[in-house]
């Protein structure tokens, strides 16, 4: 195993979900202390694996700060593997992989996203990246096409066969405002680690929850300046076209994928020694329990053909799943909003209908699939929490049949269901057709994410009710939703605007 790269300590998916370049740098750092201090703890020398860990950023549209950042990066690296006690120079240094950003591309006048993403290519490549993923132009809207994935390539081979930029290690190094920009992050981000340090470790940060609020309360923040146009997506709040045409996007017969998945299964689990799996799988239980090495039991399992939910789910029979419960954040939306016209027709509506109804109208935020990513949600609950709907959020990865379940026990009027990995042709009619068959067709099912326009009609036709795609204005949303609930909303107005 001496050259087995083990892990790639992200900070991607913080950023994702809302982060500042400050947050992802400070706890991506710190979560990488976590793991060499286990290392340790486990009595491996640190100077024989430290020097195969890897890193994951995000980079994106902030271009002299996400230079910033990949240099802070290696700073803060060097200074806190030297605090641990390494020695090997390698150990200490900090390599990484880079992917530009998908929050930062838009469904509205996609051809913008491959001006993005080169600009972020760009960031990561003179921030010092060691290897680079570089996103779709189609990716706000569906998967990416093959004419689209051939851009995304080419965006990156261009840079690096024709520009000559990366024939310089660090090329804006000495800039006064890059090196001030460097050391500022640097210092910003060693004020969070030493938090997380003094508080016993990430592990423990995570566990109280202090991070994910912090990241969450910044997505909140930026939504509300980008709805109000503070901050300006182009083609989007400003410069927006008077009217769009449709991308051919890649569909995906989700039905047809699923039986293939479950042909192959079946074949798999039909011609393997059924005995020798479930003894292996039997052993990683047991080892799960304490003492043993969970990875040369999980591979042993593997080569038994095991397959990776029966090798997960012998562990979770031990350790139990990890969940959480996603708690919005309040007054951050609502903050930058007083005072504005718009904002306050819609406070006004929702206490119209709350007396109406003697109550709050009520509102889930349904994560169904196998679709990690949940910022989009956790600003939809925080910004509807703020404009005084009784907000429900559900768990990640629930299936239609438990989102129904939470619906019905928390009496909600309207399930909103966010969807960002294809699979919306699929759960959001079977969630519509439970719901009917329970005798609750009078809950209003709404529908965000990344979905293509010309799936719109196929999700109607099914009963959905509202469709609020990326870059939809979130105040308006509420407005609709008000509508749904026989509030008569007036239009938005140009002081609303």
């Amino acid at each position: 195993m001496p050259k087995f790269n083990s892990i790639s300590i992200s900070g991607y998916h913080m950023q994702e979900a809302g982060a500042t370049q400050v947050q992802e740098l400070a706890f991506t750092i710190a979560d990488g202390m976590e793991y060499v201090k286990y290392g340790v703890a486990s009595g491996l020398d640190i100077d024989k694996f430290a020097g195969r860990l890897s890193f994951f950023f995000a980079i994106g549209m902030n271009f002299f700060m996400e230079v910033a950042k990949l240099r802070a990066a290696r700073v803060l690296w060097h200074r806190v593997m030297t605090k641990l006690g390494a020695q090997d120079e390698r150990s200490k240094m900090l390599r990484t992989h880079c992917q530009t950003s998908g929050v930062s591309l838009t469904e509205q006048d996609p051809y913008n996203n491959v001006i993005r993403t080169t600009i972020e290519a760009m960031a990561a490549m003179l921030g010092g990246t060691q290897s680079l993923h570089t996103n779709a132009l189609d990716e706000a809207i569906a998967l990416p096409t093959d004419f689209s994935a051939r851009i995304a390539r080419n965006t990156q081979i261009v840079i690096q066969e024709e520009t000559g930029m990366c024939n310089v290690v660090d090329p804006l190094g000495g800039s006064y405002y890059i090196e001030s920009l460097t050391q500022q992050l640097v210092d910003k981000a060693w004020e969070i680690i030493e938090r997380v340090d003094g508080e016993g470790g990430m592990a423990k940060a995570v566990a109280a929850g202090w991070p994910k609020a912090m990241i969450e309360e910044a997505a909140a923040a930026r939504q509300a300046r980008v709805d109000r146009a503070d901050d300006v997506i182009v083609g989007v709040n400003k410069y927006r076209l008077a009217t769009e045409d449709h991308l051919e996007t890649l569909e995906v017969d989700n039905a047809k994928v699923r039986e293939g998945q479950i042909t192959r299964l079946k074949a798999t689990k039909a011609a393997r020694n059924e005995a020798k799996c479930q003894a292996a799988l039997d052993a990683l239980r047991e080892g799960a329990k304490g003492g043993a090495n969970l990875l040369a039991l999980a591979v042993d399992a593997a080569r038994e053909r095991a397959t990776l939910g029966e090798i997960s789910s012998a562990m979770e029979d031990v350790f139990g799943r990890y969940g959480t419960t996603p708690t919005p954040v309040k007054g951050v939306y609502a903050a930058p909003y007083a005072g504005d016209t718009r904002w306050q027709q819609v406070i006004d509506g929702v206490a119209a209908v709350e007396r109406r109804m003697g109550r709050k109208p009520k509102l889930l935020v349904a994560k169904m699939g196998q679709d990690g990513h949940d910022r989009g949600a956790n600003v939809i609950a925080s910004a509807f929490s703020d404009m005084g709907f009784d907000v429900v959020s559900g768990p990640l990865f629930q299936t239609p049949d438990e989102t129904v379940v939470l619906a019905l026990d928390a009496g909600v009027d309207v399930v909103g269901a966010s969807s960002l990995a294809a699979g919306h042709k699929t759960l959001i009619p079977e969630l519509i057709k439970l719901l009917k068959e329970q005798g609750r067709g009078d809950i209003k099912v709404i529908a965000g994410g990344v979905i293509p326009p010309q799936d719109y009609d196929f999700l109607r036709d099914a009963g959905v009710q509202g469709i609020y795609g990326p870059g939809s204005n979130v105040v308006e949303c509420a407005a609709d939703v008000l509508r749904l609930l026989g509030h008569n909303m007036p239009p938005a107005g140009e002081a609303a605007e």
